[in-house]
């Protein structure tokens, strides 16, 4: 139930505040932005806002304007008068002097400040600095009053003995005396816990009348020392302290008593026993500087998504994170340059203001910047290294092994050689400069160590740490090899190139001559990320030294350094296996999934999602399901109370096992895909629901319960309706429909395992509404198998996509055929320099010297910023009948991610061949696939533009010579200069003539037309 004198007080503020009234729209938005609430008339017994307010003749005049909108005023009162005429002065004055401090009755509370140690600490507006002297303060006050602001002041009794006067000389929130001080603002306490604060009101704890005397009998004789002796026990319950105006209540709740009014004026006099201090607050907006408190746990949120964090997400996680009610009220979107002395603020799509990216400010840089020179700070290290090696021994002589760089490739390919904990799995890297260098070495090796009168003697001396050349057991190999342990006959080394160690006789050691110094140490380790917690396992190293060892697989390296950190695939297979989640999957408790059988029913099942291919998850009564709801319950508990950044998702990755919230509630989820650093794809595993979030929407496992989670199967089985004609991925629309009417808002339905399919992982079942289970045409595969459900329209052609939204198209129009792109206007055209200028670009598509795809690097990142956009928006909207028009624009999903397409031509099949506007590849997809391109997603040039190279004659180029020429540019960053520009109707039709520089050498610049060129020639030569 709604405080109904609270609600009056704040509406009397808000009133108060607009002396020429204010509209019924604007009343309840002010409101909201005064106390954080709508005007809760509903909760208070009236339908509408107008039949409350009129309701409340006392407080509120309704009035009608002549454009007949409807308008509010404040009911006539002496008090409110005189306080409106205050403010009016207030507002209007323009006299040199000093100026009239009042009070007014519109406030907005900042954060209760915390008294600690002789200071306040204030989470909102900073440490504040004081004024000891009423000289400082009417300086203050006259500054002020000469820039015609608004102001008020508040004043608070706090348990502290030093008098002050508190106010923050960077913020518009002073804090300061006034004459006329027995006018209080009433403000409801908060807690640091972060509930809600509110304004009550201003109240006048003792009229003030300037023209009256001393003697004028107000003041009635007291015991001051009775008083300050009760003062001193509210201080001692309300050690936070407390507003002045609730002083002569809290007195007459514990004592019976009313508060002499005398002694509220000497309050002030009484520095023993309390404080009383002076809040003001201007109404007119200015520069903000964040309080520190506030700034280290922005940077801290900042630096956990170092890829960068959106703005609009920033006051919800923030108050989820920290357990505080909206401290960044004044950083909203149209504020966000306050911020900028914390973070760099960046507009990747130009006209939507509203979505920014905050970046953490680094002198150093943040993000990918650090993984670029992360090998230079492993130099650095090796270096350390290095001096350890050379004390060990002086047998290095003097000649340094340098440190080993990992690759620059994102996914470079493996060997993994052993792993006796997952956080430092041994593995060497394949190719160029790795592998293929190290064999080169172990050959040179063979033949300078042969078994001729003049090769090597072995070592007659070993020690501990030496690197040693020796000859492997096979008497084939020579290895480079690192002194473990020296024994009578024998030493123990370990291969620095292969990963292991073995005891050999001292009769195949050798000098390592210092010519094979030069090559990196090739075995190295790594950790794989998200297996840290479990990192010694034995479930977990048996199932990695299955699917990993001995193998060559690919590896996706997550953070650069010393160790790596990685997720490790295998792609020898149809569909690519995440080692790192199998390994995962190890930890789970066969005993907690879902009972199965072959002919058994199972009742009080769940539906919890149908596919738009049919597909089914359903949930059974079973331990897992009762033990993982009350894990879960428990983790709800477990986060209100954790005030920390800690569960924020820093780093997501494939295969990675997270909180998301589904229906309110935190539910376990599995990333399936990453677009970019912030969108991501996710399986709710629990219910089988798949979704596009941003990564701050997800929460680590808290390490309590992360064991016993992880130890629970996924409890959504995967099921297909049995003896139904069509097959999973035909489903029309319709049936899809039918079906989820049917079962999805059901929580008593039964099935029947028909049929258990291994190699799909699926399980066929007759599904029923009721426990009906024993009568097979009660069942919802009959009543299917029977209806028309199944025919196909011959307009409609249906996808067998997993999500469990419903796509229908038609290759007709409507009735009403609109067409989404004609009506809409292009994204202006991508501007380039003039002619002679250099631009770096990376080429997305290259044919042949006469056409490729060029795109602007200086924008990359604002197209993948799009795209993720794109993706949010269209994996969560339904898809409705479109007309598709060649030759217009839209969106189209392609694999799983949404592009900017030109529709080139629709196929009679369902097919329709579409132009990738941003990376000019062409493809064929579904016309399922295709939604309109909104104007949110037009904003930006198109990135794709098509060139061709300078330099050359026009010729037709042979597929030799194409080979060559992609093999060179494509999929590489590099320089263009401008030649000349082909101007056209449309944007994807502009043609561009550029010379293609490779500069990712350091020894010199690679022109490509000179290559193609000098390629040209020799083919004609030979011709």
């Amino acid at each position: 139930m709604a405080d109904v004198e609270l609600v009056k007080k704040m509406l009397r503020a808000v009133l108060q505040a607009n002396k020429s009234g204010v509209s019924l729209s604007r009343l309840q938005s002010e409101y909201k932005e005064l106390t954080g609430e709508q005007i809760p008339h509903k909760q208070m017994g009236h339908n509408h806002l107008d039949a409350l307010l009129a309701s409340m003749p006392t407080l509120v005049r309704i009035e009608r304007n002549r454009s007949g909108e409807t308008m509010c005023f404040a009911s006539g009162s002496n008090e409110t008068a005189h306080l409106a005429k205050v403010v009016a002065r207030q507002r209007s004055s323009k006299k040199t002097g000093r100026p009239h401090l009042v009070n007014t009755q519109m406030r907005v509370k900042p954060a209760a400040p915390l008294v600690l140690n002789g200071k306040i600490l204030d989470h909102h507006f900073g440490a504040f600095a004081s004024i000891n002297t009423s000289t400082q303060l009417l300086s203050l006050a006259e500054s002020i009053g000469k820039r015609n602001l608004n102001f008020g002041c508040e004043y608070v009794v706090l348990s502290f003995f030093r008098p002050s006067i508190f106010f923050d000389s960077n913020q518009p929130s002073v804090y300061f005396k006034t004459q006329l001080w027995r006018k209080a603002i009433i403000m409801q306490s908060t807690s640091f816990r972060g509930e809600k604060m509110r304004v009550v009101e201003a109240v006048i704890a003792s009229p003030l009348n300037l023209n009256e005397s001393p003697g004028s009998g107000k003041g009635k004789p007291y015991n001051p020392q009775q008083v300050q002796g009760r003062i001193r026990e509210i201080l001692g319950k309300y050690s936070n302290g407390f507003w002045v105006s609730k002083l002569p209540q809290i007195y007459r709740e514990l004592y019976k008593q009313d508060l002499p009014t005398e002694s509220i004026k000497d309050l002030e006099t009484w520095t023993h026993i309390c404080t009383v201090c002076y809040f003001a607050r201007l109404t007119r907006s200015g520069s903000r500087s964040p309080h520190p408190d506030l700034k280290l746990k922005l940077e801290e949120l900042l630096v956990k998504y170092s890829n960068g964090l959106w703005a609009h997400a920033l006051p919800k996680l923030f108050q989820d994170t920290y357990k505080v009610s909206n401290p960044l009220k004044h950083y909203h979107i149209n504020n966000l340059h306050l911020l900028s002395d914390i973070c760099t603020i960046d507009y990747p799509m130009p006209d939507n203001p509203k979505r920014a990216i905050l970046y953490r400010r680094s002198s150093t840089g943040v993000g990918e910047g650090e993984d670029e020179n992360c090998n230079r700070r492993n130099s650095s290290i090796s270096e350390e290294e290095l001096m350890v090696r050379q004390e060990l021994g002086r047998r290095l002589s003097n000649h340094a092994v340098p440190s080993l760089q990992i690759p620059k490739e994102e996914y470079p390919s493996v060997l993994v050689v052993e792993a006796t904990n997952t956080n430092a799995v041994i593995l060497r890297y394949i190719g160029e400069g790795y592998s293929q260098a190290q064999e080169s070495m172990e050959d040179e090796m063979r033949e300078f160590y042969g078994l001729d009168q003049s090769s090597p003697c072995p070592l007659s001396s070993l020690s501990s740490g030496q690197l040693v050349a020796v000859r492997a057991e096979e008497e084939e190999e020579i290895l480079r090899a690192q002194v473990c342990e020296v024994m009578a006959d024998k030493v123990k080394v370990y291969y620095v190139d292969h990963g292991f160690s073995e005891v050999i006789s001292k009769t195949k050691v050798f000098e390592l001559h210092e010519k094979f110094f030069q090559l990196p140490f090739q075995a190295t380790k790594c950790k794989l990320a998200g297996l840290g917690p479990f990192c010694q396992e034995p479930a977990v190293l048996k199932k990695f030294e299955t699917m990993a060892s001995g193998r060559i697989l690919l590896a996706e390296i997550l953070e650069r350094g010393q160790t790596p950190l990685v997720v490790l695939y295998d792609t020898s297979q149809d569909d690519d296996v995440n080692i790192n989640a199998a390994c995962m999957k190890a930890l789970q408790d066969k005993t907690l999934a879902s009972p199965l059988q072959v002919n058994s029913a199972y009742m009080n099942v769940t539906v919890s999602s149908v596919c738009s291919d049919g597909t089914v998850y359903c949930q059974l009564p079973s331990r897992g399901l009762a033990k993982l709801n009350e894990i879960l319950e428990n983790i709800e508990t477990y986060f209100h109370s954790q005030v920390t950044s800690e569960f924020l998702v820093s780093r997501p990755f494939c295969g990675k096992g997270c909180l998301a919230r589904y229906k309110g509630k935190w539910s376990r989820v599995e990333i399936t895909n990453l677009h970019g650093s912030r969108v991501l794809d996710i399986l709710f595993i629990d219910v089988g629901v798949q979704a596009s979030v941003e990564v701050f929407e997800l929460r680590e496992i808290p390490p309590p319960f992360l064991r016993d989670l992880m130890a629970i199967p996924p409890q959504a089985v995967k099921c297909c309706l049995a003896d139904l004609a069509v097959s999973v991925g035909s489903w029309t629309p319709d049936a899809v429909q039918w079906l989820r009417e049917k079962v999805l808002n059901t929580t008593d339905c039964s099935m029947k395992v028909a049929k258990v399919d291994e190699t799909k992982r699926c399980i066929y079942i007759h599904l029923f509404t009721d426990k009906s289970f024993h009568d097979p045409a009660r069942s919802l595969n009959h009543q299917m198998a029977q209806s028309d459900l199944f025919k196909q329209r011959p307009d409609v052609f249906l996808t067998s996509g997993g999500g469990n939204t419903t796509t229908t198209t038609t290759t007709s129009p409507p009735e009403t055929p609109s067409s989404p792109s004609s009506s809409l206007q292009l994204p202006p055209l991508l501007e380039l320099p003039p002619a002679g200028n250099n631009i770096d670009v990376y080429v997305s598509v290259a044919c042949h010297p006469g056409h490729f795809v060029l795109q602007p690097w200086r924008d990359m990142y604002k197209l993948v910023v799009l795209m993720g956009e794109m993706i949010l928006y269209y994996n969560k909207t339904e898809q409705k009948p479109l007309n598709i028009e060649k030759n217009q624009i839209y969106a189209a999903k392609v694999e799983n991610n949404w592009h900017r397409v030109l529709v080139k031509g629709v196929l009679t099949n369902g097919l329709v061949s579409v132009y990738e506007l941003d990376y000019g590849k062409h493809e064929l997809v579904s016309c399922t696939q295709l939604r309109p391109l909104i104007k949110e997603f037009r904003q930006l040039p198109f990135q794709g533009i098509t060139a061709q190279l300078a330099g050359l004659k026009p010729r037709q180029w042979s597929e030799e010579a194409s080979i060559v020429f992609r093999n060179h540019v494509e999929k590489k960053p590099l320089v263009a200069q401008l030649e000349a520009v082909q101007e056209a109707a449309n944007p994807w039709d502009r043609k561009l003539t550029v010379f293609l520089v490779d500069t990712s050498q350091e020894e010199r610049d690679i022109w490509v037309h000179d290559i193609m060129a000098e390629f040209a020639d020799e083919l004609t030569n030979e011709l």
